[in-house]
C-alpha cells in the first residue's frame, strides 16, 4: 500500500512502534530489555540521519552497507560505549531487520557480515589453597547449629574437592548417600560427567547426614534448609559472604571460586588438561585453558618475588 509500512519510502521511525509492540506482546521481553532494544535501534536512527545526510527511509536501511553499520558501531565507541553495550545494540538492530523482513519484505544482507565486538575474556578468580581449607573448616566454628555447620562444610567441601557448581552439589537427593566412589554429574546442557570423590568429601558428606534432623529420602534433597526444605543457592552464597567476612577474603571469594581453585590448584599440581576439562564438564578445551593462563601468572607473581635477581630489579 502506497505510504504505507510497505512503502520503502516510509520512514524507519515510524516502523519502530510495530516492531516494539511485537517484542512487547508476541516476544514478551522484560521491560528493561524493550526499553533498552529501543533506545539501541533509535539512536541508530538518530545517527543514519546525518551520516546518510538525510531522511532515514525503510529503502535506506535496506540499502546500508558493511561500512555503514561499522561507522555506527565506531560512533558508539567513541561515545564511551563498552563491548557488552555495543554487542546489545547490534542485536537490537538484527531483531528490527528480522521482524522486518518477515513484516514487510525488508532486509539487509550487510548486516549479517557485521560481527560483534567480542567481550574481553573474564579471568577467573579462584582462592588460594590455603584460603580453601579455611573457608571449608570454617563453619565449624561458627555459632550455627552443629547440622548447618555440617552442612555448610559438606557443600563447600563437594565445590573444592569435586569441583561442582552449586546447582549441581544442591541438585545432589537422599539417593546420592552416602556418596559412592564416582558421582555421575548432570551439568550444563545436560552434559553428563563422572567425577571421583575424594575420602574427605564422602566423610564431610556422612557427618552432615548424621546430624541432619529431617529424614533423607531418596527422591528428596540432600541439603536441607532451616525449616527442611531444599536448600537454595542464595543461602550458600550468604554463608559463603559471612565465612570471608570472618576470615578476611576479598569478595572474589564465592562460592564458584572454590570451583575455579578446584580446577587451578590441580593444573599447579600436575593435572593434566583435559582430564581437568573432563572433571569440570566443559563441552571446549578452550574454556578450560583459562585456567593455564591463571596458573602461568601466579608463577610470574611468585617469580618475581622470589627470584634473586628479580628481588635486586625491585630494590
Amino acid at each position: 500500500m502506497a505510504g504505507g509500512l510497505s512503502d520503502p519510502s516510509f520512514s524507519a521511525q515510524a516502523a519502530l512502534p510495530a516492531w516494539l509492540d511485537h517484542l512487547s506482546g508476541e516476544r514478551r521481553l522484560a521491560a528493561r530489555t524493550l526499553d533498552a532494544y529501543g533506545r539501541d535501534v533509535a539512536g541508530l536512527l538518530e545517527f543514519l540521519g546525518g551520516h546518510l545526510g538525510g531522511p532515514v527511509t525503510l529503502g535506506a536501511l535496506a540499502g546500508l552497507e558493511a561500512a555503514d553499520w561499522r561507522a555506527w558501531l565506531a560512533a558508539r565507541r567513541r561515545e564511551g560505549c563498552g563491548v557488552r553495550t555495543l554487542q546489545r545494540g547490534l542485536s537490537a538492530a538484527r531483531s528490527f531487520f528480522h521482524y522486518a523482513r518477515r513484516r514487510w519484505g525488508l532486509d539487509n544482507p550487510a548486516l549479517h557480515l557485521v560481527e560483534a565486538p567480542k567481550a574481553p575474556r573474564r579471568m577467573p578468580r579462584p582462592v588460594s589453597e590455603s584460603a580453601a581449607r579455611a573457608l571449608i573448616g570454617a563453619p565449624g566454628e561458627s555459632d550455627a547449629p552443629a547440622w548447618i555447620a555440617a552442612r555448610d562444610t559438606a557443600i563447600l567441601s563437594l565445590l573444592y574437592g569435586c569441583g561442582l557448581r552449586i546447582s549441581e552439589a544442591l541438585a545432589l537427593t537422599g539417593a546420592e548417600h552416602p556418596l559412592p566412589r564416582t558421582l555421575r554429574v548432570a551439568g550444563k546442557g545436560g552434559r553428563m560427567r563422572i567425577v571421583p570423590v575424594l575420602d574427605q568429601v564422602r566423610d564431610a558428606v556422612t557427618a552432615y547426614a548424621a546430624l541432619c534432623p529431617y529424614p533423607l529420602a531418596r527422591d528428596e534433597a540432600l541439603f536441607r534448609a532451616v525449616r527442611g526444605g531444599a536448600l537454595g543457592p542464595r543461602a550458600v552464597q550468604t554463608a559463603m559472604e559471612t565465612l570471608r567476612a570472618r576470615l578476611g577474603l576479598p569478595s572474589s571469594a564465592t562460592p564458584h571460586a572454590l570451583r575455579h581453585a578446584f580446577a587451578t590448584h590441580l593444573l599447579a599440581h600436575g593435572g593434566d588438561l583435559r582430564a581437568i576439562q573432563d572433571l569440570l564438564g566443559h563441552a571446549s578445551l578452550s574454556t578450560t585453558q583459562i585456567y593455564a593462563d591463571v596458573d602461568a601468572g601466579a608463577l610470574m607473581r611468585v617469580h618475581a618475588s622470589a627470584h634473586p635477581r628479580a628481588r635486586k630489579r625491585s630494590a
